[in-house]
């Protein structure tokens, strides 16, 4: 009896994570498990598409959303052909203006759990299978007055660029996806909820998220290492490969405001 084929997505309530949950629902797979907080979107995901969904509704920083996985990879022991992280949160404002729980909720999120996650998933994934994680173009610099999410960004970033190497052999393909802004999605105004002042007045450029949702499937296809969708996200990162932190820093100040 052929092994049941699956992917999972988390963040796939909204944004990006939604519009690549539309990808999945084409790819062919059996079924596609679904994660975020927001269970009543979750619905609406699962009654728009194709393919069957499994909700595992909760925050996935938590204990019991990874148990959930746990306990129905367990249970069904498919093969994960598709394994993609798009949960994220961030908040913009200075040091010692954001709560600490949001500050341990950015690192909760970004990392920790996308790690927890990852590990849980492993087992099940086979040769052929695909995992990509949402990351940024922040992950690579340094940027004021959103520290801490660049830096959890920074992580994922050089985690998932060494796990696509560690998996190589198996022909688990693992590609990063770091989009620079995106205009339609819900993260600028939930990042600048904490704002004692307007520290990003623009963002000039911006993406829209079809069309990085886009990109990044076909690079996830193709098996890319980096995708970074857009002019302005390839150009953030071979300019700061090239240019002093220093002065990438202060360019990001004039042109964000």
């Amino acid at each position: 009896m052929r092994q049941k084929q699956i992917a999972i997505i988390t963040g796939a309530s909204s944004g990006l994570g939604r519009e690549l949950a539309a990808y999945l629902d084409r790819s062919g797979v059996d079924e596609i498990w679904v994660n975020s907080r927001r269970a009543e979107r979750l619905e609406d995901l699962r009654r728009r598409a194709r393919t069957p969904v499994r909700i595992i509704a909760g925050d996935i920083s938590g204990e019991a959303a990874i148990e959930a996985f746990q306990s129905a990879l367990r249970e069904e022991n498919p093969i994960v052909a598709y394994y993609i992280y798009a949960a994220g949160f961030g908040k913009i404002g200075a040091a010692g203006r954001i709560s600490l729980s949001d500050l341990r909720q950015m690192i909760g999120v970004n990392d920790t759990a996308a790690v927890t996650l990852t590990e849980v998933c492993l087992p099940y994934m086979a040769a052929g299978s695909r995992a990509a994680f949402v990351c940024s173009v922040a992950a690579f610099l340094p940027i004021p007055y959103l520290n801490v999410y660049a830096g959890t960004k920074a992580f994922l970033y050089h985690y998932g660029r060494a796990l696509a190497v560690e998996l190589a052999p198996r022909r688990i393909g693992v590609t990063v996806v770091c989009p620079y802004w995106i205009r339609d999605t819900e993260f600028i105004a939930v990042a600048r909820q904490s704002e004692d002042r307007p520290y990003f007045k623009r963002f000039p450029l911006a993406s829209s998220t079809a069309f990085v949702a886009k990109t990044a499937w076909n690079d996830i296809q193709r098996g890319k290492a980096v995708s970074t969708p857009g002019w302005a996200a390839s150009l953030i990162r071979i300019g700061a490969k090239v240019l002093p932190s220093a002065l990438v820093m202060k360019m990001s100040r004039i042109l964000f405001g």
